[in-house]
């Protein structure tokens, strides 16, 4: 569970610092910055847009397929939104100028932070979150391989947090490419970590 918690908590706050180094954000962080401009919520209420969106998809995920919602699912849900505001809010006191290369190294961290949270969600295996189970989902129902799908997916939440008035830059199109690869290299490098090896079970 605290792993779990550490996990999220990385991803929310890289999602947070992409947000406010302004480059523009990842597919997922890009649909919460499109409804959070659509509701009229100021840079601050971020964390409060992905928790609608995180609800919605969660019970849509219940409706079309249960057996994707698991306990990860909902340890997701949970903290994620307010891991994102204190992200926002951790922004301005580490990176405090408005300089371009503060705002570039904001971004990295941020981009960092993201992946290495994905990782370790993974690698601890408790079940997945509401955007991987709607995924799942719709390659079910297509037939098609997942990384197709996957791939469809963060373009059309790419398509839509833009026509929301989501902040498209140069961070998206980086994650868009460089997440996966980043994503199994930190992985790699967690499930060596000897604590792993101690207190999660699994093929290591």
């Amino acid at each position: 569970m605290i792993a779990a918690l550490a996990g999220i908590f990385f991803v929310s706050v890289g999602v947070a610092f992409n947000h406010c180094a302004g480059w523009g954000n990842d597919s997922v962080g890009m649909l919460y910055d499109g409804i959070r401009v659509t509701f009229g919520m100021n840079g601050e209420q971020l964390g409060i847009a992905s928790n609608v969106v995180n609800v919605v998809l969660t019970v849509v995920l219940f409706v079309a397929a249960r057996r994707y919602v698991s306990v990860g699912t909902l340890i997701y849900l949970i903290p994620y939104g307010l891991f994102v505001s204190i992200g926002s809010y951790l922004y301005p006191l580490i990176f405090s100028s408005d300089a371009a290369w503060v705002r570039v190294l904001g971004s990295v961290t941020g981009c960092i932070l993201l992946c290495m949270g994905i990782a370790l969600y993974i690698v601890l295996d408790i079940g997945v979150d509401p955007f991987t189970g709607i995924v799942l989902v719709l390659t079910d129902i297509t037939g098609k391989q997942y990384r197709y799908i996957k791939i469809a997916f963060d373009f059309t939440l790419i398509l839509i947090g833009t026509l929301l008035g989501g902040k498209l830059g140069v961070v998206t199109f980086l994650t868009s490419v460089a997440v996966g690869p980043a994503v199994q290299f930190f992985a790699g490098r967690i499930k060596k970590w000897n604590w792993f090896k101690k207190h999660i079970k699994g093929d290591f």
